[in-house]
């Protein structure tokens, strides 16, 4: 250990001695580390980005849309299904579409007696309404739902409980809030037993939402809205106490006969729709036999769209592991670069002390000293610019997020990891410089002026 500790002494005498060559013999490694620091913090930001999108959207679930079609266009729509393609243009019949009921629970039932590897739906109804409370008056949201809906979105209540099968069978007017909800209308109290006025209906809350916290970016990328912001219903009193689209009155007879210009009427009972499917296997041939279930109930008008998240997010997912390829490559030819610096300057310097190294060997310095002497030199410079590396990384992952917009997560087991490769590139490329001064002969290099 006393041989061992004097070599590794005489190389830090060496590389201080040579500050100015050791730190540049070291830039290599550290813009390869500095890449790799980068590049794992981009990959990890990214796949954690898309967990948090899984989280929002749920496992293994199939989305349906309702489509509000113009009754006087000449090609109504089409179902998205899965694989990015179009299931189908509207049909006419002597110039008109057919009439289509919309999106109805009759063909969630449908769905789901037809389908046997499904296990939940969520049917969701959309209705925006004026809120108030203690004078207060806000635009707001009443959603529709059922207990499911907040299983398939991993939501859970921070008061409070879910709805009773009571309320959804009767109709009852119960409500469960969002937790921005209570920060504006219940402050300072509880709201767990208070009214809520929505529309023209006063409801009781009987929960309130855990905040989801989740970036605008995610949540327009996904089609969905911010949870936090709405007050959820049963779908049962949507339908009862508010609007029941599916319900034709003297109005609705007339729907595609308005005229040119004007708004259409969404005649949608469900504004959306969210199938859990139980085998993520299955998510593509259920999605293309949902989309044939509804165009023929709905008499082959499309007035709907059938995406599959979580296939759009794999999608995803092998686009950033191709690109965090691409960056690893990078960073490795960075590391050789360096790590081949590291071997010229070596052996730059073994021709440089050949003099050196037949006075220590002249003095009873072994073979095994020199390679020492030499390795701890080529290590310590390769450790000083991954040293450095790490740093300039972790700073370089920290700028991307804040100035691109790019997230990027720099995790312990990533410098870890450039700080082991960085000191395995000095190993490397410094073994063959000290074998060269090792078997330098003692008299010739006494002679070397």
């Amino acid at each position: 250990m006393q041989r061992v500790l004097f070599n590794f002494l005489l190389a830090m005498e060496a590389v201080l001695a040579n500050r100015m060559r050791a730190l540049l013999t070291g830039l290599g490694i550290l813009f390869g580390v500095a890449a790799v620091i980068a590049m794992l913090a981009i990959g990890s930001g990214a796949k954690q980005s898309i967990l948090e999108r899984m989280k929002l959207i749920g496992a293994n679930s199939i989305v349906i849309k309702a489509v509000v079609l113009d009754p006087e266009s000449e090609q109504e729509g089409n179902a998205q299904s899965s694989s990015g393609g179009n299931a189908g243009g509207g049909q006419k019949e002597g110039g008109k579409r057919p009439w289509s009921p919309g999106l109805t629970l009759a063909d969630l039932e449908a769905i789901q007696n037809t389908l046997p590897q499904v296990e939940r739906v969520s049917p969701e109804i959309v209705l925006p309404s004026s809120i108030i409370e203690a004078g207060k008056l806000e635009k707001g949201r009443c959603i529709g739902v059922t207990n499911d809906f907040f299983y398939l979105n991993n939501i859970t209540l921070s008061q409070g409980n879910f709805f009773h099968p009571e309320h959804l069978r009767a109709g009852r007017a119960a409500c469960i809030i969002g937790k921005n909800i209570q920060t504006r209308f219940f402050p300072n109290d509880n709201p767990l037993g208070q009214k809520i006025k929505a529309g023209q209906t006063w409801l009781t809350v009987v929960g309130v939402l855990e905040k989801r916290n989740a970036s605008q970016e995610s949540l327009k990328n996904l089609g969905i809205r911010d949870y936090n912001d709405d007050i959820y219903i049963p779908v049962a009193t949507a339908l009862l106490r508010y609007k029941n689209r599916a319900v034709i009155s003297k109005e609705d007879i007339g729907r595609g006969r308005s005229e040119s210009g004007s708004p259409v009427d969404n005649y949608h009972q469900l504004d959306r729709v969210v199938v859990q499917v139980g085998d993520s296997r299955y998510l593509r041939a259920v999605a293309d036999v949902t989309a044939r279930i509804l165009k023929r109930r709905h008499r082959d008008v499309l007035d709907f769209e059938i995406e599959v998240p979580e296939l759009l997010l794999e999608e995803q997912k092998k686009t950033q592991e191709t690109f965090n390829f691409v960056l690893a490559a990078i960073a490795g030819i960075s590391l050789l670069v360096g790590g081949i610096g590291i071997m010229n300057i070596m052996l730059a310097s073994v021709m440089e002390r050949i003099k050196e190294i037949g006075v220590r060997r002249s003095l009873g310095a072994q073979r095994s000293d020199i390679i020492q002497q030499f390795l701890f030199e080529a290590i310590t410079i390769s450790l000083i610019g991954g040293l450095l590396g790490i740093l300039i990384g972790v700073v370089s992952a920290q700028v991307i997020t804040s100035s691109f917009n790019i997230p990027a997560l720099v995790s312990g087991w990533s410098i870890l990891l450039s700080f082991g490769v960085a000191a395995s590139v000095g190993l490397a490329f410094g073994i063959f410089p000290a074998r060269k001064a090792a078997i330098q002969d003692p008299i010739k290099a006494l002679r070397t002026e």
